[in-house]
């Protein structure tokens, strides 16, 4: 639920995102497999979401552009271990990060000043919050947040989190679901035979994400420091734990 943090990175770090992977791929041989492991991991999730929701709330209710500079920085300082990461298995897919980041950049700029930017939060937008949260389970490196942030759905959704809203719960977990059933195959077959074409994209698409939501006004000297300070320390936390990660296995 943290801008900038990715749930796929995590289930990288901490050794779980290939028996999440044959779990979504293949449901019941995962299952029968890897149970005792992602139980505990699903009840940390709901918790994670019951209580990050609350706490992002604070932190946009006590300075909203503060807060978006902060995770502004967690993102970047993920980039240079998400950018050896594309390049684990060679690179020269430069196009794909490229093409990605353009593309991405050119429909949230759309989605900022265009109509839909404008929809008011309900069913579809909470369906495409699920949509957007199951490619970042599933992608490692791809952050919804930050994307759902440039859209306006962000607080929202963290809103329906905070207070257990079914109107908000229901639709998400639908669009999780879809993108899982959908998918899951989909992207594990792409990272075992297309690895550095699709994660250069991945790269692009975290970066296209970032840019959109730099705040653009500032009331002074004073604001523009403070931002920049929150920014600095999100990237010195992010880069250091991203440093601290262990080496997954071959």
């Amino acid at each position: 639920i943290l801008p900038g943090i990715s749930g796929g990175v995590l289930s990288v770090i901490f050794g779980i995102y290939r028996p999440v992977m044959e779990v979504l791929a293949h449901p019941l041989d995962g299952l029968r497999r890897h149970l005792s492991l992602l139980l505990p991991v699903g009840a940390g999730a709901i918790l994670g979401f019951l209580c990050g929701g609350g706490l992002i709330l604070v932190l946009f209710d006590r300075s909203e552009k503060l807060a978006t500079c902060l995770f502004i920085g967690l993102i970047l300082g993920t980039l240079p271990s998400l950018w050896a990461e594309a390049g684990a298995h060679g690179r020269g897919a430069y196009l794909s990060c490229a093409a990605s980041f353009l593309a991405l950049s050119a429909v949230l700029l759309y989605a900022q000043y265009g109509a839909f930017y404008t929809m008011r939060p309900g069913f579809l937008g909470f369906l495409f919050c699920g949509l957007l949260w199951g490619l970042s389970l599933i992608v490692p490196g791809m952050t919804s947040s930050s994307i759902l942030m440039a859209v306006g759905l962000f607080t929202p959704m963290a809103e329906g989190f905070a207070r257990l809203n079914m109107a908000v719960i229901l639709p998400w977990l639908l669009g999780m679901a879809l993108i899982v059933l959908t998918l899951a195959r989909v992207v594990n077959w792409c990272f075992q035979t297309h690895y550095p074409l699709f994660y250069h994209a991945v790269f692009g698409i975290v970066l296209a994400s970032t840019v959109v939501i730099i705040p653009l006004h500032y009331d002074g000297a004073r604001d523009v420091l403070l931002c920049l300070l929150a920014a600095a320390l999100g990237a010195l936390a992010a880069y250091l734990s991203a440093k601290l990660q262990p080496k997954e296995d071959a």
